[in-house]
């Protein structure tokens, strides 16, 4: 691929010469159809640079840290991968198959896909390159959309790991897979920050079913930036679902932009848990394109210190007769900042549609912050949808009425916080899981009473 540099606008921070030059260090470096495509992104990323606050999506979150940071590409950092342990979720028993990253690295000897039934492909980018090649070409080409998209389009032109998982039509896969990334190990040539740009791929054909577990988990005070893409189809009468835990270390970055397609009854169940990076952001741009496609958009973050995250979303109804409940709390504390913008779209004959979100958040300090903004664009009649974001501060009668009651006043706050998270954390229809993410809850109400001491 020829430099961009000189054509680049304003808004391009410095370290993009630093991932120009190692292209060739890329996976699928040799392939002339993914550099074609990479040109193609590069392009696109140098002509816009990192979104700023005068885009409306970017409104309230600011990238120009991020830009005056010196990142280095992953694939710059010499083999292997640090050895170090890797915090999972479930047990190596309750999983049908895990990937193991460390600092984008392939870690063999913490992976397996030992109980996927037959004809299930399930393989990191670089050995989906090797074995499945024709797959991943389709599954690139057949959703582009870069325009406009510039931490996309900086995925397509530098993707350097990820997975992809197709699970072939009628074929259910009982346990969940877990993907575990770690982060934060290692730095490149003279101490720099990484930059990482994992690309993640989920083709659930007709009929079939799975259940994906993604842990992005980070190491120390370490700066690194996490720019994911997630590109999700769920076919008619296919079930999906699909959970997303962000506990990156305290000075990282962590963007994740999904894109699901969700085809006739099809059912995709997403949920996302946030407690870590410095800054935060699922962009997720969901379409349902089948009539009786459902799906469930829920998560919580809990955010303290001068963290932000932010959410935001559009879900697009395109046929008659979908639905979609989006559900999502936050808490927030000290000077730490959330967002929420969920835009939901029913277009023209798409009637039936049931559509409801809703935003709530507890704040704990004076300098706690969210901006919410719901939005509902109708374009049909006969629809049902409704939203809404509420934000405010712990129920003082609730509170005496458990100090009444010999409760004291840590305990009381405690039960009160996990009482309002709770019917966010029931949208997960993965026990193991919902019972590891309540225990999660606690864990953060310990570490601020810490904090606090």
């Amino acid at each position: 691929m020829n430099s961009m540099i000189g054509a680049t606008a304003t808004g391009v921070p410095s370290w993009l010469r630093s991932h120009e030059d190692a292209q060739a260090r890329l996976p699928g470096a040799d392939r002339p159809w993914l550099c074609e495509r990479r040109a193609e992104a590069l392009a696109a990323f140098a002509a816009s640079g990192l979104p700023t606050r005068r885009n409306e999506a970017w409104k309230y979150t600011d990238l120009k840290a991020l830009g005056s940071v010196p990142l280095m590409p992953a694939v710059t950092m010499p083999e292997p991968a640090t050895a170090c342990p890797v915090p999972t979720v479930l047990a190596d028993d309750d999983v049908a198959a895990r990937l193991v990253f460390v600092d984008g690295r392939v870690r063999p000897d913490l992976s397996h896909s030992r109980d996927l039934p037959a004809g299930v492909v399930f393989a990191d980018l670089t050995a989906g390159l090797s074995r499945h090649e024709a797959l991943l070409e389709h599954c690139l080409g057949h959703r582009n959309g870069i325009t406009g998209r510039s931490l996309l389009a900086l995925n397509t032109a530098f993707m350097d790991g990820g997975f992809m998982l197709r699970v072939p039509r009628g074929v259910r896969i009982a346990k969940p897979i877990e993907i575990d990334r770690l982060s934060g190990q290692a730095r490149g040539s003279d101490g720099a920050p990484l930059a990482h740009h994992p690309r993640i791929i989920v083709w659930i054909e007709d009929g079939a079913e799975a259940t994906v577990l993604e842990n992005w988990a980070g190491g120390g005070d370490a700066v690194y930036f996490n720019n994911a893409v997630a590109d999700v189809w769920v076919g008619n009468a296919a079930r999906l679902r699909h959970y997303r835990l962000q506990d990156e270390g305290a000075a990282a970055f962590h963007v994740t932009t999904l894109r699901a397609e969700v085809g006739r009854d099809g059912d995709y169940e997403t949920f996302s848990f946030s407690t870590g990076a410095r800054l935060s952001r699922l962009d997720a741009d969901i379409g349902l394109a089948g009539t009786g496609a459902h799906v469930g958009f829920g998560g919580v973050f809990m955010m303290r210190g001068r963290q932000h995250c932010d959410t935001t979303s559009v879900i697009d109804h395109h046929v008659p007769h979908t639905a979609c409940r989006e559900v999502f709390k936050g808490v927030i504390d000290g000077n730490a900042r959330g967002v929420f913008q969920g835009r939901l779209v029913v277009h023209p004959g798409a009637d039936k549609t049931d559509g409801q979100q809703s935003c709530r958040t507890l704040l704990l300090s004076d300098g706690a912050e969210i901006d919410a903004k719901p939005e509902l664009e109708i374009y049909a009649d006969d629809v049902k949808c409704s939203h809404g974001a509420t934000a405010g501060q712990l129920d003082d009668n609730a509170l005496f009425f458990l100090r009444a009651r010999g409760i004291d006043e840590r305990t009381a706050r405690r039960l009160l916080i996990e009482a309002f998270l709770a019917d966010a954390l029931d949208q997960i229809s993965l026990p193991a899981l919902r019972t590891r993410l309540t225990e999660r809850v606690e864990e953060w109400m310990r570490d601020r009473r810490e904090e606090h001491e």
